[in-house]
């Protein structure tokens, strides 16, 4: 007996088929169908994150909300906590992403700048000394030394979130000018004249 061998089945092609504008004929340009894609849901964070008060503060602003707010906390942490280091510190990273959120995009440098000043002026209510200004000045120097790993834990969250936000917005502004001149180009093209036959 003969057996058939059976032709695996070709997959079929599907054509292309252009859509022409009405009255147009088929000698213009060809437009296809694209498929859109739906839009990616938003992560709840992201919308709780936007319900937030976003004020947009100057370079110096930004620096003036930081010293004013860690001098606060440290007032607070002096009186209610006896000037515990470690409150202090955990209390100063949520200030310097603040501080690297709120200021506008134009001084986005300041933010990695202003958040150590602020920690050092913070300082002063918890750092003690014995009552003289160089005794004060001396013990917020040790405090600043003792304490560092605060400091720069504080300066590189302010650090990355300036950065993040500064590559975000050149990419913003190249897709903005990469749309207007894709804009430009195809008015240029519909009042250029037909090239003659």
């Amino acid at each position: 007996m003969e057996q058939h061998r059976a032709r695996p089945p070709r997959p079929q092609q599907r054509s292309q088929t252009p859509l022409l504008p009405p009255g147009g004929s088929a000698d213009g340009a060809a437009a296809y169908r694209v498929a859109a894609r739906p839009p990616r849901p938003v992560p709840p964070v992201v919308l709780a994150l936007r319900r937030l008060p976003n004020p947009r503060l100057t370079g110096l602003g930004s620096g003036l909300f930081a010293a004013a707010v860690m001098l606060v906390l440290g007032g607070l942490d002096a009186l209610l906590l006896d000037g515990s280091p470690i409150v202090y510190g955990l209390l100063f990273l949520p200030v310097s992403a603040l501080t690297a959120l709120w200021v506008r995009p134009a001084d986005l440098v300041t933010a990695p700048i202003a958040v150590p000043i602020a920690f050092a002026v913070g300082l002063v209510p918890i750092a003690g000394g014995a009552g003289g200004f160089g005794s004060r000045l001396m013990a917020v120097v040790t405090a600043l030394a003792v304490h560092a790993g605060w400091l720069y834990g504080g300066t590189l969250v302010a650090g990355v979130i300036a950065t993040v936000r500064k590559v975000r917005l050149m990419a913003r502004r190249r897709a903005a000018q990469a749309a207007a001149q894709a804009a430009a180009q195809r008015a240029a093209r519909r009042g250029a004249p037909d090239p003659v036959e």
